[in-house]
């Protein structure tokens, strides 16, 4: 009542009627209403809220049903128009071609033009633009991962809708966040995670184990559809970076095996395969947009550089064996973009991989493989200042033959011959050792089926297989002939009179 006496004095004082059922609630339940809140009392107003609130949720599930019926019928209909587009791509790929042949024409037409300065920014411009084939991919994939996501929060139920709502409430609000710093869309995406972890937690009293599961699968569905714009970002330096370690690395290709004390043999034919997979790992990393993945290809290498450290010394590898071999794998594959991978998974990964696992053991072993190629001198290599000034340089390499006794004199040609010569006769060993092995294998085969031929003999022999005759078959009961069968005669009938 002392509420709708202030408003009825306010309103006199401006000279405005009031009329006293305008200030009840709207939906009728006889308590006054407040302007702030739509004209609903506060408990009318929480009824409505929630009201709405579960009228979005609904919504929201119905969308996502109908986004994945829309997503499969799509994909059937692109593999059904496959097969029938084949018949059409000779004639299209001529199309293409005189579209492609009119464009260059008309492209090096405007460079002589008056407004060829206008239309060079839009032509840099579409050259810059990505191919659809990338867009088409990179939306494939999208959608794949969303599928995924969506059928696997239906098995979480409630916490699984509010799950979904959430991801949905933060990509919406990173997108509107586009001119942030790199720094600060990571510091977005960490709390993001922590949110959703202790809302799991805490709220729902989710299992830690489906926690970390959930966890997982939000960090897949979330940087999946934000890699394009927090990937080597053109707002940092990530890019100059990655082309100072390539070149970093690219002159570091004379480092020997040797002069890191790797304890790894790659003239074992097992430990060479080992160095391959790791580098294929290490490379594929490059490859993968969701940063757990991009951690798996590193836990990978690193396990194949393990196996290939125990092969080789017949017992488990330590630490102190580990980072070097690991050190010469980046130096041997030179990964692409390197550093920009390293920034994306510090900068977007679940902090909890980082922090305990195995992950985040190999994953920091390679930050500091990364740091000490960036800081590798003389001294870390064992070798003086003068050698490895040469190396660098490509003066000379430690490959080489440092024994070439040769007189300054000597002709370039007759150097080359020389080496051509020792190459040669390291290729001549090679061969006959292939040679030798092959002879062996083959004598080996012949003594194994020669064995196998003589335990069959003397098993024969052993047992010899008896053939029985086989045994006649038994006449039939009602047959002519009862020579030797010994039946007595068959009844007759017989009548009797009555």
């Amino acid at each position: 009542s002392s509420g709708r006496r202030k408003m009825n004095l306010k309103s006199e004082r401006r000279g405005i009627h009031v009329d006293q059922s305008e200030l009840l609630c709207k939906k009728g339940c006889g308590y006054y209403g407040n302007p702030a809140w739509q004209g609903f009392c506060s408990k009318c107003w929480r009824e409505e809220y929630h009201k709405a609130r579960q009228k979005q949720i609904q919504e929201d599930w119905e969308l996502a049903e109908r986004l994945q019926r829309e997503e499969e019928e799509a994909y059937a209909s692109s593999q059904s128009s496959t097969q029938g587009a084949q018949s059409l791509t000779f004639s299209k790929f001529e199309e293409k071609k005189t579209n492609e042949k009119t464009r260059k024409v008309t492209t090096v037409k405007k460079f002589f033009t008056a407004s060829s300065r206008a239309g060079a920014k839009k032509e840099l411009q579409e050259a810059k633009a990505p191919s659809p084939s990338i867009h088409r991919q990179a939306s494939i994939e999208t959608d794949r991962v969303s599928k995924e996501f969506i059928e696997f929060i239906r098995t979480y139920q409630k916490p699984g809708q509010d799950i979904y709502k959430q991801c949905k409430l933060f990509l919406d609000t990173m997108s509107h966040k586009r001119e942030l710093s790199i720094e600060e869309q990571s510091e977005c995406a960490q709390d993001f995670y922590q949110n959703v972890a202790d809302r799991l937690q805490t709220r729902w009293k989710v299992p830690p184990e489906k926690v970390e599961k959930a966890m997982d699968e939000v960090e897949k569905y979330i940087m999946t559809r934000q890699y394009k714009y927090v990937f080597c970002p053109e707002t940092t330096d990530d890019e100059k970076k990655d082309l100072a370690v390539q070149k970093r690395i690219r002159a570091l290709h004379w480092v020997t095996p040797q002069m890191l004390c790797v304890p790894v043999s790659e003239e074992i034919p097992e430990v060479s395969d080992m160095v391959v997979k790791a580098i294929t790992d290490i490379i594929e990393m490059d490859s993968k947009r969701v940063p757990r993945d991009k951690l798996a290809c590193i836990t990978k290498c690193s396990k194949h550089i393990f196996n290939a450290i125990k092969i080789t010394k017949n017992e488990p590898a330590s630490a102190d064996d580990f980072l070097p071999t690991l050190i010469y794998i980046v130096l041997k594959g030179n990964p692409p973009r390197l550093q920009s991978n390293i920034q994306y998974i510090t900068r977007f990964c679940n902090p909890s991989r980082l922090m305990t696992g195995e992950d985040g053991y190999y994953f920091t072993n390679l930050c500091c493989a990364v740091a000490f190629i960036e800081k590798l001198d003389a001294q870390s290599l064992n070798l003086s200042q003068e050698d490895f000034d040469r190396f660098m340089t490509g003066q000379t390499s430690p490959k080489k033959q440092e024994s070439d006794s040769f007189s300054p004199d000597v002709c370039l040609g007759v150097k080359q011959m020389c080496k051509s010569l020792d190459l040669l006769s390291q290729l001549n060993e090679r061969q006959e050792r292939i040679v030798s092995e092959a002879k062996k294998l083959e004598k080996d085969l012949i003594d194994w089926t020669d064995g196998i031929t003589k335990e069959v003999e003397e098993i024969v022999e052993k047992y010899p297989l008896e053939i029985k005759p086989k045994s006649q078959a038994l006449a039939a009961i009602d047959s002519e002939n009862v020579e030797n069968d010994k039946l007595p005669p068959p009844l007759q009938p017989q009548v009797y009179a009555g």
